[in-house]
This record gives structure tokens, C-alpha cells and sequence, in this order.
């Protein structure tokens, strides 16, 4: 059995910069993903790894080989410390692959609805939003400039395997995206909106989410005719940009189900 045990190695070398440069990834339009879970919807989402990457720790562990014989292809076997130089956890479960990103499937003109994110520069709040969209029925996200990459190590944890159910997609004019949609938009405001459960939110709905601290643009908060509010506690000034955006998905899809 033939390991790799050279971080030199020019295979190691592009892996270790696919997982640690967002440049990269978007220039090949590859990403590498970690650990059983988010291999298992890879491989469920009907796509082919390019590469799948094994550390030699864990080539007796009963779960990586069953995903390894569904990957149909010889992995890499790695050595410990060379794996542990491409995987971003701080604890690997020995199991990575190298991904081509998912091409789109559908066009946003006729999507059901959509999630536009506006400069939220926090991986773990991109790849939550994402996973929270999944959950509740949204299939397409298009992400503005200043965005972190939600292809990220980071991004991709936090999302759980919502990438491969949604059309992820990134654009430098979002108000221009908005237009493409065509749905009405709706975005949250601290104060002053209509409270969140007396909202009509069925139909076509494109939510927008701004940066941390800083929410919607004010250019993007002119051209959208729902200006939403999620009552809270007194003295609360604001919540977490991904708790929002999950309180306001349920809430669309409880409209949606009750008719």
C-alpha cells in the first residue's frame, strides 16, 4: 500500500491550498470537504469526488470504508501529519475529498425563493444561513462582495451538508440579482418594520441579511418593499445575523404549510 507521507509532495502542496486559499478554490471552482458526514451528502448529492483522501489511521474504521467503496474509486492514503496539513478540524476524522463545485441546476428567475447575503464577512454565519435555508425549503443563495467564501473549511462545517441541496452562487451587483429573481424582497430591520409573524410571507420571497453589526446596506434596504422586525426582549438591541435568518425561514415556511 503506497502512502503519502511528503507535505513537499505536489499532490499535498495543491490539496493544503484548496482547504487554506479562498483564490484557489474559486479559480479551479474545486473545494475540499472533511470528515464522514459532509462526504456522505457529497456522495448522496449524486456527485463524484475527484479525489478522496484516507489518513492511514483510519483505514480500519468501518464508516470510511463503506464511503470509500460508495466513492468507487481507490482513495489516497495519506499519512497522519500529512492529513492533518489539508484538514482544517482541529480534531480530523481521517476522511477528506477534493470536490468540483456544483454547477447551477435551475435559473433564480424561476426559483421558489432565495437568500441574498450582503457583506457577512463571518464564515460560520454564512455556512449557518445556508444550512438554515436548506432546512427550511430555500434551494438558491447568491453572495455579494465582501462575503466569506462558503466554500470555506470553516463555511462548509457550519453548513453540514446544506451546499449540496442549494444553488450557491456569487454576484457583485446584488440589487441586480433582485432584479433577476423578480420576487417581492424582504429584509430585517431592528426597529421600526412589521412585526415578523403579522408579515404575508407566502409566495416568492428573496430575503437579504447585511453584514454583522452593520445588517442591509441602506441602497438595499431603499429597493425592498418588506422591511421586517423580530420582536425580542426589552433592552435587546439585535440578534445573531444567522439566528435571524433562521427565525424568519420558519417562520415563511410555517405560513407556507398552514396556506
Amino acid at each position: 500500500m503506497s502512502v503519502l507521507r511528503s507535505r513537499e509532495n505536489a499532490r499535498v502542496r495543491r490539496w493544503r491550498k484548496l482547504a487554506a486559499d479562498a483564490r484557489t478554490r474559486r479559480s479551479q471552482a474545486r473545494a475540499i470537504i472533511e470528515g464522514p458526514h459532509m462526504v456522505a451528502a457529497c456522495l448522496d448529492a449524486g456527485i463524484t469526488p475527484v479525489a478522496l483522501l484516507v489518513s492511514e489511521t483510519a483505514l480500519e474504521n468501518r464508516e470510511i470504508l463503506a464511503l470509500s467503496r460508495r466513492a468507487g474509486a481507490a482513495p489516497v492514503i495519506l499519512s497522519a501529519p500529512v492529513f492533518r496539513a489539508i484538514a482544517d478540524a482541529e480534531t480530523p476524522a481521517g476522511i477528506a475529498a477534493e470536490i468540483r463545485r456544483p454547477a447551477a441546476r435551475q435559473a433564480l428567475e424561476t426559483a421558489a425563493g432565495c437568500v441574498f447575503l450582503e457583506g457577512i464577512q463571518d464564515a460560520g454565519n454564512v455556512g449557518a444561513i445556508l444550512r438554515s435555508a436548506a432546512a427550511f425549503g430555500l434551494r438558491h443563495a447568491v453572495l455579494g462582495r465582501g462575503c466569506a467564501d462558503p466554500w470555506s473549511p470553516k463555511a462548509l462545517r457550519a453548513g453540514m451538508g446544506a451546499h449540496f441541496a442549494l444553488e450557491i452562487s456569487a454576484a457583485a451587483d446584488l440589487a441586480a440579482e433582485l432584479e433577476r429573481f423578480g420576487g417581492r424582497a424582504a429584509c430585517t430591520v431592528p426597529r421600526g418594520g412589521t412585526p415578523l409573524a403579522e408579515t404575508d410571507l407566502r409566495g416568492r420571497i428573496g430575503w437579504i441579511f447585511g453584514a454583522e453589526g452593520q445588517g442591509v446596506s441602506e441602497a438595499l434596504v431603499k429597493r425592498t418593499p418588506l422591511h421586517i422586525s423580530i420582536p425580542m426582549a426589552r433592552g435587546t438591541e439585535s440578534l445573531n445575523v444567522a439566528a435571524a435568518a433562521a427565525i424568519c425561514f420558519y417562520e415563511q415556511a410555517r405560513q407556507t404549510a398552514s396556506g
